[in-house]
């Protein structure tokens, strides 16, 4: 009984923190987010961070993991593929993503195609065209190569998006290309 309180204790103070971290640093940013304040708004200590997470990048790359696990889903394999690359660059427009994802992410934690999230991303791809070929909608192809192009295509539009001057004027022709560029993958 105590240690399912503590586990669940844990659990709670972790989600805290995600929570505190989240909004701290989709309004600062990563550099200017205070730990001290950060854990304040938590109600937590340094120590809760520091045990949950190791340090402030931690910490960003759980809240990363979190942000990027939100994605649409979808019944159908090709529909649900075009609208988890839809999406991910529609939250291109979210300023949370835009600055926690696509700016401080790859600026504090490197190259996004090296993180968990982007490789489970990855195999979800990979795992979805082989149905797609299996059941005659893909041409057959290289998975490993087609699934590494579409989420390297999904992934730096998203970024082209976030970083430019007029993001909701970029994002239809992201969009548009995206589709266009994937759909070459069809068997007609």
């Amino acid at each position: 009984m105590l240690v399912n309180k503590r586990i669940e204790k844990m659990t709670e103070n972790r989600e805290k923190l995600l929570k505190a971290a989240r909004r701290a640093f989709a309004e600062y940013g990563y550099a200017a987010a205070s730990m001290d304040s950060l854990t304040a708004d938590a109600g937590l200590t340094r120590g809760a961070l520091y045990h949950n997470f190791g340090d402030k990048r931690g910490l960003l790359a759980a809240v990363v993991d979190q942000i990027d696990s939100e994605m649409a889903k979808a019944d159908n394999a090709w529909l649900g593929m075009l609208a988890e690359g839809a999406a991910y660059m529609e939250k291109a427009l979210d300023q949370e993503v835009q600055r926690i994802v696509l700016l401080d992410g790859p600026a504090v934690l490197g190259d996004p195609s090296q993180w968990p999230s982007q490789n489970r991303c990855l195999q979800s791809t990979k795992d979805t065209i082989e149905k797609l070929i299996a059941d005659g909608t893909l041409k057959p192809v290289d998975v490993e190569a087609a699934a590494m192009l579409i989420n390297g295509a999904a992934l730096n539009a998203a970024l082209w998006i976030a970083t430019s001057s007029n993001p909701k004027k970029v994002l239809p022709k992201a969009l548009d290309a995206f589709n266009t560029m994937i759909s070459g993958f069809l068997r007609h």
